[in-house]
C-alpha cells in the first residue's frame, strides 16, 4: 500500500528531527558538532570554503542540501529573502550576511528541532537580519508580496503537493522577485516509479520532478524565464539542478469577452 501524503510528511519531519538532535547532541560532546551530511554529493561540501568557515559548526554540520542556492540567487544588499525548508539556518545566514542590515532573511521549517537550531545558531552568530517561521512550504505563513527572492536547498523535492509549493512561492513573492533554487529533478525518461526506486538510493530524491515536469509546474503557478540546469549527478538518471524563474512585474489582463454584435436597427418592411 503506498503511502499517504500526511505519512510522507511526517516520516520528512522525524528524519530533520533526528538530524537536529544529531547536531545538537554533538555539539555537547568533547568532539564538537556532528557532520549529517549524506555523502559527497550532499551536504556542506558544496558551499564555498569562505562562505561557511565563520559560521556556528553546528549550522554547517546540519546542512542536508544538494547544492548552493546563494549561488542561484545573486542576493542584492537590502533584498528580503526567504528560505523554504530553513533547517539548520545556513542558507539564512549566509543570506541576511549577503542583503546587509536593511535587507531581511527569513527561514521557513515545520521541524520543532530544526527551528531551534536554526534560532541558537543565528544567535552565536550574531545576526539580528533573520527570522525564522513554522509551517511547511505548501502554506506560507506569510503576506502576498513579501519578498524579494525565494530560495530552497533540496526541499521541494520532498514535498507531495508541488503545485501548491511553486502557488506560495508566486503568492509571496513581490512583482518582479525571483526564484532561485537547488533542487533533485529526474531525467524525463524515469517513470515515477522508477524515481522511487532511486530513492532507496537517497531518501530525498524519490519524489523528485522531471525537468519537463519542473518547468511547466513553475509556468501553471506564473512564473516566466523558467530554466532548470543540471549540475551534477546524484544518481542514475537524477541529478542536483538550478532552477531559476520570476514574478512578472505585472499580472497579464484577463482576456476580455467577445462583445455581442449589435442587433440591427429596425429598417422597415417585414425584417424587424
Amino acid at each position: 500500500m503506498s503511502k499517504q501524503p500526511t505519512d510522507l510528511r511526517e516520516q520528512v519531519r522525524a528524519g530533520y528531527a533526528a538530524a537536529a538532535l544529531k547536531v545538537t547532541e554533538g555539539s555537547t560532546a568533547c568532539c564538537g558538532a556532528q557532520d549529517v551530511q549524506i555523502d559527497e554529493n550532499f551536504g556542506s561540501g558544496l558551499y564555498a570554503a569562505g562562505d561557511v568557515e565563520a559560521l556556528p559548526a553546528e549550522a554547517v554540520a546540519a546542512s542536508l542540501g544538494c547544492g548552493y542556492p546563494l549561488a542561484v540567487a545573486e542576493l542584492r544588499e537590502g533584498e528580503r529573502v526567504l528560505d523554504l525548508g530553513s533547517g539548520g539556518g545556513i542558507d539564512v545566514l549566509l543570506s541576511a550576511r549577503r542583503v546587509g542590515p536593511e535587507g531581511k532573511a527569513y527561514g521557513l521549517d515545520m521541524t520543532d528541532e530544526m527551528l531551534a537550531l536554526a534560532v541558537a545558531n543565528a544567535r552565536q552568530a550574531g545576526v539580528a537580519n533573520a527570522e525564522f517561521l513554522k509551517g511547511t512550504i505548501e502554506s506560507v505563513p506569510l503576506p502576498a508580496d513579501t519578498v524579494d527572492v525565494v530560495i530552497s536547498n533540496c526541499v521541494i523535492n520532498l514535498s507531495t503537493d508541488k503545485p501548491a509549493v511553486f502557488a506560495e512561492a508566486f503568492r509571496v513573492l513581490a512583482p518582479g522577485g525571483r526564484l532561485g533554487v537547488t533542487d533533485v529533478v529526474a531525467d524525463d525518461r524515469l517513470t515515477p516509479r522508477q524515481r522511487a526506486e532511486r530513492g532507496d538510493y537517497v531518501g530525498c530524491i524519490a519524489g523528485a520532478l522531471s525537468f519537463s515536469e519542473y518547468r511547466a509546474g513553475l509556468a501553471a503557478a506564473g512564473f516566466t524565464a523558467v530554466e532548470v540546469t543540471a549540475t551534477h549527478e546524484v544518481a542514475d538518471g537524477m541529478h542536483s539542478a538550478i532552477v531559476r524563474a520570476t514574478k512578472p512585474t505585472s499580472t497579464p489582463p484577463a482576456t476580455q469577452p467577445a462583445e455581442a454584435a449589435p442587433k440591427p436597427t429596425c429598417c422597415g418592411g417585414t425584417g424587424c
